[in-house]
């Protein structure tokens, strides 16, 4: 990953973060809005505007790539790059819990 990915994607957003976990298998933003509602009880709601300007500008970088067409509606899955990324702010979220609980790295 390089260093502009890195400075604009890490930390990321919890919609950005929840939007890359879900294209982990392919999906359009509706079923990813669904599938994070479901996953935090309702405590995260992505709006269509906050999705599909993530989703594009997620494409753009290179982050997701388009899969398919399904009823008129873009599937969508995370690229190498994108997983590069969710990795890095997972193992981001994971040290700060970590070290929240007493668990210090050093």
């Amino acid at each position: 990953m390089d260093d502009k990915i890195r400075r604009i994607y890490v930390p990321m957003t919890e919609s950005g973060f929840y939007i890359l976990y879900c294209l982990q298998t392919p999906q359009h933003g509706y079923g990813i809005s669904q599938q994070v509602r479901k996953m935090t009880a309702g405590a995260v709601n992505i709006s269509a505007g906050t999705m599909y300007g993530a989703l594009s500008k997620m494409e753009k970088d290179g982050l997701i790539k388009f899969h398919s067409e399904v009823e008129k509606r873009k599937l969508y899955n995370i690229t190498e790059l994108g997983e590069e990324v969710l990795s890095a702010e997972t193992a981001r979220i994971d040290r700060l819990y970590r070290n929240s609980k007493g668990e210090y790295l050093g």
